[in-house]
């Protein structure tokens, strides 16, 4: 089973990556973001109590949204691994995967971040901003907030795989097929 964790800050290109990555290794892809929003949408307990978090402007528990993650995974047996997409941002979520994972008698496969420099990044989200109206991408100040929380998060985690030999940083700059071929040859071979 292929299971990857997809990081790279905002307007690295992830979105972009992670479509042909699913599409070539039949994964399926668990975004913790739609998972929130389903859960809520639907109404299910843990979405329920998701909300009561997200209502107060408070991170969600890693337990609950471990739980959602394990609820998403148990409804794909048949899968061939998975992408995960924001997920885990903590020592203790990935601990909490790999935990899940093990009792699925599988692991993760591969951490690969793609790495892109702040000021391309700020070009690039500034651009993406004139056309989808979202007003996180247009403004500078928030853009370059997001990258740093983002450089912070990912640091912890980017160790926690990387002392397992399961981290490896893509450079995320070129044309989108470039890019997809250095995932690939890191994913082919790990």
């Amino acid at each position: 089973m292929l299971n990857i964790v997809l990081f790279g800050p905002p307007g690295a290109g992830k979105g972009t990556q992670a479509a042909k990555l699913i599409d070539k290794y039949n994964l399926v892809h668990l975004s913790t973001g739609d998972i929130f929003r389903a859960n809520i949408k639907g109404e299910t307990d843990l979405g329920k109590l998701a909300k009561t978090y997200i209502d107060k402007g408070e991170l969600v528990p890693d337990e609950v949204t471990i739980g959602m993650l394990e609820s998403e995974v148990d409804k794909t047996p048949e899968a061939k691994g998975y992408i995960f997409d924001g997920f885990p941002r903590t020592t203790p979520q990935a601990e909490a995967l790999d935990k899940f994972l093990s009792s699925k008698n599988t692991s993760i496969s591969l951490m690969v971040a793609l790495d892109v420099a702040e000021e391309e990044l700020i070009k690039r989200l500034l651009e993406r901003g004139k056309d989808s109206g979202r007003a996180d991408d247009q403004d500078e100040s928030i853009i370059a907030n997001r990258i740093s929380v983002y450089n912070k998060q990912t640091s912890v985690v980017a160790d926690f795989y990387n002392a397992k030999n399961k981290f490896q940083k893509i450079n995320g700059v070129g044309d989108i097929e470039e890019i997809f071929s250095r995932l690939c040859s890191a994913i082919d071979n790990r």
